[in-house]
């Protein structure tokens, strides 16, 4: 799965970097949590422009009846997500790019959960294959929810963990943000374990384990 992650590149480097005009105001965060905002890349419902902006972490799906059903949906399995009905419409009409520049994971070590922080070799930010969805049964505004797409561990991970985000190729995106791709098996074969050699890991303090903490220290390696 993907529980917590990490976004504290520059926006200027998003920017440059997902071919952006604006990207809503956003502050480096080291300790991102589910039901939080995430700063996501779509194209924007009423053009074919890129667009960024910020999703609640948690998809609800538009039949939904109570908005909590979000908090058990964080994460979509990349095997069901274009049958479930959870999943499907958005699969079809409302992917995304959710945007990282790390992420962490939990190893059981004896009685104690050892936290793992994954992040390409280069530091460069990337993108999780996301989908959004809009809920407009409740009394205020329409929800924005968004979830991420995880899929097998790759051979880096897998001593940690049996599960990791997909995380897209830039020559993918447009194709994963495309609204008219209808492909579904193209689309499938996006979301892939991601290749290891451009990844690196790092033991690092349980300081992250609280979701409070969300300052440089939560990606501090420790021996």
């Amino acid at each position: 799965m993907c529980g917590r992650f990490t976004l504290k590149t520059p926006q200027n480097v998003l920017l440059q970097q997902f071919l952006l005009d604006a990207v809503p105001d956003w502050s480096p965060r080291y300790n991102i949590a589910p039901t939080q905002p995430l700063l996501c890349v779509r194209h924007a419902p009423s053009s074919d422009e890129r667009e960024a902006v910020k999703l609640h972490w948690g998809l609800v799906p538009s039949w939904a009846d109570d908005p909590k059903i979000g908090n058990r949906m964080i994460n979509a399995r990349a095997d069901g997500v274009a049958e479930k009905p959870s999943f499907r419409a958005a699969f079809k009409r409302r992917r995304c790019l959710v945007l990282a520049d790390g992420y962490y994971e939990w190893k059981r070590e004896g009685k104690a959960k050892q936290p793992y922080y994954f992040r390409r070799r280069d530091e460069r930010p990337f993108a999780f294959a996301g989908l959004w969805e809009v809920w407009s049964k409740g009394a205020g505004p329409p929800l924005e929810s968004v979830t991420i797409i995880t899929t097998d561990a790759n051979e880096l991970t897998t001593p940690i963990h049996d599960r990791m985000p997909v995380i897209l190729d830039a020559a993918d995106y447009d194709t994963w943000l495309d609204v008219e791709h209808s492909d579904k098996d193209q689309l499938q074969a996006l979301l892939a374990p991601h290749d290891s050699p451009e990844m690196t890991v790092d033991p690092v303090s349980t300081h992250v384990n609280n979701v409070r903490n969300d300052d440089p220290k939560c990606v501090e390696a420790v021996d």
